[in-house]
């Protein structure tokens, strides 16, 4: 594998084929009953908040969940037109803004209805009001729910949405506790109904919940890891994975910035914590925890090189690794991966993230952002 572009040490590709191909899947999935909506918070999952955003919505997404006003504002001056919905917390500051760029924010708490309530009815935004069914991080409960109603229907304020997330919908094991959710979710719209409100959409899943019941897909689904070509667990991929192919649509490369041999008994890193067994070919890759490359794969962490696999010696440093390259034909310049596809060998993020001691969603959204994405 060679070098695509010069003087780049480190890249991300994210292969449109396999984007366009996990976005096919869920489309045969919700029978088209219900829009997609791809959850591009976080940077994307660490894929690139603008490099995929503006692909994915070229390729028929509905519209974005993003985490903040400023990644939807953002979006808007890459040229994104379809809905964008706010999931986290908005300053009341920036709620006038939020109309003026017509992003759709999340409403979970009093404080947010009170100061909508302060604004002229030109400068309120449309907002999605969030229960809180049983996950206790955002949102109204329940006994709440009767109250808020009647306070959004008294000052006319512009709900288009209702909304809750799941705890557990990606564990198959026990669905019990998500269909109590879901249940408490419905009695909650009643609610609402009952107070006059209606017309507005309303959403459970995110992919879990997609997956796992046609039930929970509604008015529209929001496509966080699946769409990435990710499980949400491993216990989902066995349970579903022989039916629906999910493909990966993330590799991490690296440049070998120097080759070099080193003799047994030689330490290799920081602390002396390797100690070589034999002689051994060392290739040096300027990428380290800096880039966010987790420092607890030291010593049993992977990459490939020329399709084969090399371990990494030593401490992780905060700009490189060192690996044992022994037997493969690698010279500088040679390109490493660091995650995806070289040949027959693979390194998955699932697995890399175990190893790590973490999530593979916490391994993607820590890649650095200042790294280039590049479409594929």
């Amino acid at each position: 594998m060679s070098v695509k572009k010069k003087y780049l040490k480190t890249w991300v590709e994210i292969d449109k084929s396999a984007a366009e191909h996990n976005l096919k899947i869920f489309r045969n999935v919700v029978k088209r009953r219900s829009k997609l909506m791809a959850v591009v918070k976080s940077n994307a999952y660490g894929h690139g908040l603008f490099a995929f955003s503006k692909m994915i919505d070229r390729s028929g997404v509905d519209g974005f969940c993003v985490d903040s006003f400023t990644e939807g504002a953002h979006l808007r001056r890459e040229g994104i037109k379809k809905p964008i919905l706010v999931l986290n917390y908005t300053f009341p500051e920036l709620f006038s803004a939020a109309k003026k760029e017509n992003i759709i924010l999340s409403i979970s708490s009093r404080e947010g209805l009170e100061r909508l309530k302060k604004l002229s009815p030109a400068k309120r935004p449309d907002f999605h009001l969030k229960i809180d069914t049983g996950m206790n991080r955002q949102g109204f409960y329940a006994e709440t729910v009767s109250a808020v109603a009647e306070f959004i229907a008294r000052n006319k304020l512009p709900m288009k949405g209702l909304f809750t997330h799941f705890s557990s919908a990606k564990n198959v094991e026990n669905t019990a506790y998500t269909k109590k959710q879901f249940t408490g979710f419905i009695e909650a719209e009643k609610k609402l109904r009952s107070a006059g409100l209606d017309g507005f959409t309303h959403h459970v899943a995110a992919t879990g919940g997609t997956l796992i019941s046609a039930d929970y897909h509604l008015d529209l689904v929001r496509l966080g890891i699946g769409l990435y070509g990710l499980w949400p667990s491993k216990e989902l991929e066995r349970q579903l994975g022989s039916k629906i192919s999910l493909k990966p649509i993330l590799s991490w490369r690296a440049v070998v910035g120097e080759v070099k041999e080193a003799g047994k008994g030689s330490f290799v890193g920081y602390d002396m914590v390797e100690r070589l067994n034999r002689k051994t070919l060392l290739a040096v890759i300027p990428v380290g925890y800096w880039h966010g490359f987790f420092r607890s794969l030291s010593g049993i962490g992977y990459v490939i090189i020329q399709g084969r696999k090399a371990r990494i010696l030593g401490r992780v440093s905060m700009d490189i690794i060192v690996v044992d390259a022994t037997g493969i034909p690698v010279k500088s310049g040679d390109v490493a991966t660091i995650l995806g596809r070289d040949g027959a060998e693979e390194i998955k993020a699932f697995e890399t993230a175990e190893k790590a001691g973490t999530t593979h969603y916490e391994f993607l959204t820590r890649i650095n952002p200042l790294i280039e994405r590049r479409i594929i």
